[in-house]
């Protein structure tokens, strides 16, 4: 695999430390050039890093470029990538005449490179957004900036993300923590917590917010102090606010710091209040050290920061819940230790220089390989009740698009849903609108494979209308000549005779395969007629998806004022006709678990917009029994892994019945719909009773017999097992009708 790199050769400050560090650490798996368009220090400093490196200047551009042209033919390049403005151009010109694919590193926000400079602006400003919508694919330097650049229209498909990646070898400061604080002048005990940033002064770090912030957290923990390494013009401003604020000698400004590693080690808490960041290569310096992280919510800071779990985010300038969450720290050794111990795990695993590198050779070999794939007929459209907020049908998607994936990891998906901006972005999938009825027509003409998507879609007990939008889908794309494949589904109530007809001659006409979730749907679909597209009994899609590790569960515990060891019994309520009678009877069950098992209630929602109001509707009966009601949580992931923790789960949402019996937790169903008693005989667990039924002495039975299996794993899980190993026909069937392979 051979790539040339074009830069301009004046870069200075991350993007040139991006670069080359790049390019000196996969050139032992890339044969790799850099062309330079002027000769300086960013040149001779590759040079000296073994980096092999060629320099084209000259302002004659047509000249540049047919020399640039010959060079990257005679030496048999594969792939042009492009960093900066000049080399995105020479990349958009030398397109078509190299034949190759071209790349570019965005290592900035585009519109804002040239702030200040308003003919700058103009001219190359101007030239680079074109260069950069008529570029193959574009490498954002962190996942917020792929975010951006999704949010401005590029497509999903052509954009990878990378990050600037840290040696994590291990390190050994020069000084100790003691003798660090000596050096600076600084007879602060041991006794001390200590929080540091290094950041250079400047507005866009709002210093004044941390000052601020810490100030107030100080009137609570005394022993707190503060380090700040960078220098810059804004140094007199603020240590005039440190006077003003009467921070005195728990304040030290220490300029420009070289001894990174025995600042760290000197640290108890990282900070950074940045108004604006791409990715703070002083966080990922201070996770090497093991130091837990208070951030602003900012570029690329929430994806190594989980909130509760291994740091805390807050908005930009609240200084009061940043000095909250100096003060929990500072209280808190072991929640110190445990978010530090976190954050480096996370650190080391995704934004490590080995990472990096990993990374940046995966996204070669995919420019590569999609090289040869068709332009139209290639890839798939994917339609389901998504973007309304539901963690069960999103968790459908997230499986959906993760076996799409393993099937071929090129494969353009198309999702038509509620929230099509939130859904490009969780997913990195591209997204219509759920009723741009006209644009999903136009997708239908270059896709090969459309996916009903799990859940229970063909049914007309919640609307009619949403069945007839499914089944319009399905005749769509069948009549665009896409396969047709219903996903891992749930078929059922169908209620009207008219409605049952019409489903019948649909999916009898345009459906190739149907993927079952239980064997209710088949019977279902035996009893409608539906007898011509291939049938499958396979498990729903979501019990592929694993739980967060036990570390992210954890912070996610702590977060949410749960013991890690606490015994809980969770209950997933939702609104439904007959729900509001029930209320006491589910208050009296919470409270039985309490009294008898010492189990806390814990209310954790599917679909939180429906699911808490109903939660705080039984808590509210609860008197003086503890309990806890969770907000949704961000991700399936997390969801299963808060499940996990559950001794028993009484539920009336299908997937939280899922989500816990995967993890072999003991469940009690709370049947509204068929669908849920369906699934606990398929896996063979008989503990569920009609929501019209629902007695609180029934329940109480209920959560005896769920109490009494506990401790038997082996019958929980048994029933689980089996879908999993079934569930893979879902997965099978998309890649016979692709005509793939599954990987």
């Amino acid at each position: 695999m051979k790539v040339v790199h074009l830069i301009s050769g004046g870069d200075t400050g991350g993007a040139k430390t991006h670069i080359l560090s790049l390019l000196s650490n996969i050139a032992t798996r890339v044969d790799i050039h850099m062309v330079c368009f002027m000769e300086g220090p960013f040149a001779q400093e590759a040079r000296e890093m073994g980096i092999p490196t060629t320099v084209m200047a000259g302002r004659n551009l047509p000249v540049v470029l047919r020399q640039l042209e010959g060079f990257i033919k005679d030496g048999g390049f594969q792939i042009i990538h492009c960093h900066g403005a000049r080399a995105n151009m020479m990349g958009m010109l030398l397109r078509r005449r190299c034949k190759l694919p071209t790349v570019t590193t965005v290592h900035s926000d585009p519109r804002l490179d040239y702030m200040g400079r308003p003919i700058s602006r103009l001219i190359y400003g101007t030239i680079n957004a074109v260069a950069l919508r008529r570029l193959d694919y574009r490498i954002g330097v962190s996942d917020a900036m792929v975010d951006t650049l999704i949010q401005r229209g590029f497509d999903v498909d052509k954009l990878f993300s990378i990050y600037n990646g840290l040696d994590f070898t291990p390190r050994v400061p020069a000084l100790d923590r003691k003798e660090y604080l000596r050096s600076l002048g600084l007879d602060w005990g041991e006794d001390c917590v200590i929080v540091g940033i290094t950041a250079r002064l400047n507005p866009v770090k709002d210093y004044p917010t941390l000052l601020r912030g810490f100030a107030k957290a100080r009137k609570t923990c005394p022993a707190l102090r503060l380090l700040i390494a960078g220098d810059g013009g804004e140094q007199e401003k603020l240590e005039a606010l440190a006077v003003e604020l009467g921070l005195g000698d728990s304040i030290c400004f220490a300029g420009w710091v070289t001894d990174t590693d025995s600042f760290y080690h000197a640290l108890d808490i990282n900070t950074l209040t940045s108004l604006s960041e791409t990715f703070s290569y002083s966080i990922t310096e201070g996770a090497r050290a093991e130091l837990p992280a208070v951030c602003s919510r900012v570029g690329g800071l929430p994806y190594l920061i989980d909130h509760g779990v291994n740091g805390f985010l807050f908005t930009p300038g609240d200084v009061d819940a940043l000095a909250e969450h100096l003060v929990r720290l500072a209280e808190d050794k072991e929640l110190r230790e445990n978010m530090g111990r976190r954050l480096y795990e996370k650190a080391k695993a995704c934004y490590s220089i080995d990472s990096t590198i990993d990374k940046q050779e995966e996204i070669y070999r995919t420019i590569l390989h999609r090289q040869g794939k068709p332009a139209r007929h290639y890839g798939a459209a994917v339609c389901g009740a998504y973007g309304k907020g539901n963690a069960g049908d999103d968790a459908i998607l997230e499986a959906i698009v993760k076996e799409l994936r393993d099937i071929d990891p090129d494969l353009p998906i198309w999702v038509l849903s509620r929230r099509p901006k939130e859904t490009r972005l969780r997913y990195r999938v591209n997204a219509i609108y759920t009723f741009r009825v006209d644009k999903f027509w136009r997708k239908l003409g270059r896709t090969q494979l459309y996916i009903n998507g799990g859940g229970s879609l063909m049914q007309d007990v919640t609307s009619r209308r949403s069945l007839w939008f499914y089944l319009l889908t399905i005749s769509m794309a069948h009549r665009r000549h896409n396969k047709v494949l219903m996903y891992g589904c749930g078929i059922g109530p169908i209620r009207y005779p008219s409605n049952r007809k019409r489903c019948a001659r649909v999916l009898n006409r345009c459906v190739d395969a149907i993927t079952l979730r239980d064997v209710h749907s088949r019977e279902e679909l035996e009893d409608m007629g539906v007898t011509r597209p291939e049938i499958i009994l396979s498990a729903d899609p979501t019990v592929i998806l694993p739980a967060a590790e036990d570390g992210v569960v954890d912070g996610l515990m702590e977060d949410r004022g749960l013991r890690k060891d606490g015994a809980y019994i969770c209950f997933t309520l939702r609104p439904w006709p007959g729900f509001e009678e029930k209320a006491d009877a589910f208050a009296a069950g919470a409270r039985y678990a309490y009294e008898q098992y010492g189990l806390t209630p814990v209310f954790l929602p599917i679909e939180a917009r429906l699911d808490n109001p109903a939660a705080k509707k039984v808590a509210a009966k609860l008197g003086d029994t503890p309990y806890v009601i969770v907000p949704q949580c961000a991700n399936s992931a997390h969801v299963i892994g808060l499940f996990a923790r559950m001794k028993a789960v009484v539920s009336m949402r299908l997937h939280a019945l899922v989500f816990a019996a995967g993890q072999g937790v003991p469940l009690v169903g709370i049947v509204y719909d068929q669908k849920v008693s369906s699934f606990l005989n398929y896996i063979g667990q008989d503990l569920y009773v009609d929501l019209k039924d629902v007695t609180a002495e029934g329940l109480c039975a209920a959560i005896d017999k769920a109490a009494a299996r506990m401790d038997d794993k082996d019958f929980l899980l048994s029933g689980v097992e089996r879908l999993r190993a079934v569930e893979g026909r879902n997965s099978e069937t998309a890649a016979r009708l692709l005509g793939s392979e599954t990987r």
